[in-house]
């Protein structure tokens, strides 16, 4: 998949591009299926909330096959690999839930100020490309970005371990207004199978979830192979040193992969 002349502007402006419909119903009910799975188990790579529901479930690439084919699926990397005009590597793959009724908050911040403060990594030419596993509606805690906050570089952050269970370097409330002033906050939502990226310096939070509608959404951190991180303070299944660059799998792999599960399944 190749990004339109129009589709880069509009990333290089407002720092995101939301496209919907990316990937069939039947590709993204085995991923809910095998998201959820993983919430279940005892590993030291998912993160709970502090009422023990499901936060976020690290480099689930590495040890789940669905995940694995999404996380080289061409139609995450080649969007990538066309707007930093080279090879990735996977910065960090997350499963990140917000659960009904307990989802807590992700306060305001940039993916970058992060990877550059706690993994040395030296320049903002990584970003997130999301694809969201349920619907993500208005009402519970979509992702909410600034347009063209990605434009002022890194921003002057505090180090929040107190708020939630995952520790963030999140922005002041004047940054914060200030920039919302400037470009305003959206929410883009739609139903499953959507793909969302963004600048990894594009100030982003979003709200708890008190609703009975829980929302996965999937984030590949795709990076630069000439930019992967120098010093590194994080366990290496948050930020991975496998530096490798990617080789995408076919386009069906994930749809082959989802029908050989449910004929598995069937017998």
């Amino acid at each position: 998949m190749r990004l339109t002349d129009e589709q880069l502007r509009d990333f290089d402006e407002q720092g995101y591009l939301f496209m919907p419909g990316c990937f069939t119903e039947e590709e993204v009910d085995v991923l809910r299926d095998e998201a959820q799975a993983i919430y279940a188990s005892d590993r030291q790579e998912v993160w709970r909330e502090k009422s023990g529901a499901p936060r976020t479930a690290f480099a689930a690439h590495t040890y789940n096959e669905a995940f694995r084919l999404l996380g080289a699926h061409p139609r995450l990397v080649g969007p990538v690999e066309q707007l930093f005009g080279e090879k990735l590597y996977m910065h960090q793959f997350k499963v990140n839930a917000k659960a009904a009724f307990s989802g807590e908050v992700w306060q305001w911040h940039q993916d970058y100020g992060t990877w550059a403060r706690d993994d040395g990594m030296p320049e903002p030419r990584a970003m997130n490309i999301a694809v969201f596993i349920d619907e993500v509606m208005p009402i519970n805690g979509p992702l909410m970005l600034i347009p063209r906050s990605h434009k002022g570089g890194v921003l002057p952050a505090g180090h929040d371990k107190q708020t939630t269970s995952y520790p963030l370097w999140t922005l002041d409330q004047d940054t914060v207004t200030k920039l919302a002033a400037e470009g305003g906050i959206v929410a883009p939502t739609g139903k499953p199978g959507g793909v969302l990226m963004f600048h990894g310096n594009l100030v982003h939070g979003s709200a708890g979830n008190i609703t009975p509608f829980g929302r996965t959404i999937v984030y590949l951190t795709l990076c630069a192979v000439s930019n992967h991180i120098r010093k590194p303070t994080r366990p290496d299944w948050i930020a991975h040193r496998d530096f490798t660059p990617i080789e995408p799998v076919a386009d069906d792999a994930l749809l082959a992969y989802a029908r050989s599960r449910r004929a598995m399944a069937a017998e």
